[in-house]
């Protein structure tokens, strides 16, 4: 089998472009990959139709030396651009492989681990009136497991001790409504510029029963982001933001985190999150991949998931993100907050061209944030 061609197709979904694409061979199998839509996102496209002399003509089930022949020709240590255009293009090898063999892709990686993957549901509002009775239906559902935001959305206009006692005021009151079943997660998205804050948050947040605090320090700045982990009481989770083994691979050294959650559409795809998984479970470390995106990025989780012992949650955005779902053939939902392993081969997903060309993608970017003395934050 050969390969003879690789397709991209970019789609807005009504908040953000995603970019797909189909690898397709000369024995009629085609795969299909998911990039991070990094934002602004056109490079990433640009990089997959430079790297398209390097795998068209090769056989397709030589995955690792496809990547790595691709990642020596660029030379230089890979930056998130490349390394999301080569995640996207491991996990169409891997549909691809899965296809040919007629089996589900966790199974060639070793096999099913568990029979069903947990995972989480964000939880959104503006009071923790609307969080807490946003939680509470989706409990409806079956869901044990959420997470959210532990600051109010003005908290840097507003003085940082106020901001505390909102946050502390704002975990209490979802708390309240959702009980101390449920476990519970908050997202700082890297946004406090100070080691010292972001440890008077986790002491503020620890008393309501954290399941983990995400992002209190950016992964790269891995002496913070250690010096923080040691003074937590709760699990710090952080490294979507990271890409490839050896970046991983320094946060585990230094014994800077709890769970680690690297994203299958940048980190490298799922044979290079195999290997991050090996080296966090040598490090007594679990897993819990981010997946903000739609159900192709969903399924890399989930077969990633299914087939590394320390695995722990997977990150899941259901009930507002429905037109990420329509890029998609199939239909596919948790069960009582559990995905049941796939069936067919593959990846099991298939691209719905109609709905793609339907919704062209538009410029994106993440917007911008910024402190109370106008100076850039992160969103």
């Amino acid at each position: 089998m050969k390969i003879t061609g690789i397709e991209t197709f970019h789609a807005w979904d009504g908040s953000r472009n995603n970019i797909f694409l189909e690898v397709s061979t000369d024995e009629g199998i085609t795969g299909v990959g998911e990039a991070y839509s990094i934002g602004p996102d056109r490079s990433v496209i640009a990089m997959i139709d430079e790297m398209k002399p390097w795998f068209v003509g090769q056989d397709p089930s030589r995955i690792e030396w496809l990547l790595r022949r691709a990642k020596n020709t660029m030379r230089f240590p890979l930056g998130q651009v490349a390394w999301s255009a080569l995640s996207g293009l491991d996990l169409a090898l891997w549909d691809i492989a899965g296809r040919q063999a007629g089996l589900p892709v966790y199974k060639l990686l070793g096999g099913a681990t568990r029979d069903r993957v947990r995972v989480y549901h964000g939880i959104y509002g503006d009071s923790p009136q609307e969080v807490g009775e946003h939680a509470l239906s989706l409990m409806d559902e079956g869901y044990t497991a959420f997470k959210t935001g532990p600051l109010p959305s003005n908290w840097r206009e507003i003085p940082w001790q106020s901001a505390l006692r909102a946050a502390d005021e704002r975990m209490a009151g979802i708390r309240k409504i959702i009980g101390d079943s449920p476990d519970l997660a908050v997202d700082v998205h890297v946004a406090i510029r100070e080691t010292s804050k972001s440890l008077e948050l986790a002491q503020v947040l620890t008393p309501h029963r954290m399941m983990f605090i995400e992002e209190p320090a950016r992964a790269e700045f891995i002496d913070s982001t250690a010096q923080l982990r040691k003074q937590f009481r709760v699990a710090l989770a952080t490294g979507e933001n990271l890409y490839g083994l050896h970046r991983f691979t320094e946060l585990l050294n230094a014994d800077a985190v709890d769970i680690i959650q690297p994203d299958l559409l940048c980190c490298g795809g799922l044979l290079e999150a195999k290997k991050i998984a090996a080296v966090a479970e040598a490090h007594y470390v679990t897993v819990a991949p981010h997946n903000p995106l739609g159900l192709l990025s969903t399924a890399a989780g989930v077969h990633l998931a299914a087939s590394i012992n320390n695995f722990t949650i997977l990150e899941w955005h259901g009930d507002h993100r429905k037109k990420k779902a329509e890029f998609i053939n199939e239909e596919w939902v948790p069960v009582n907050g559990y995905f049941e392993l796939p069936s067919q081969p593959g990846l099991g997903m298939t691209l719905n061209h109609e709905a793609i060309s339907a919704n062209p993608p538009q410029h994106w970017d993440r917007g911008f944030a910024t402190y109370e003395d106008g100076s850039p934050g992160f969103l």
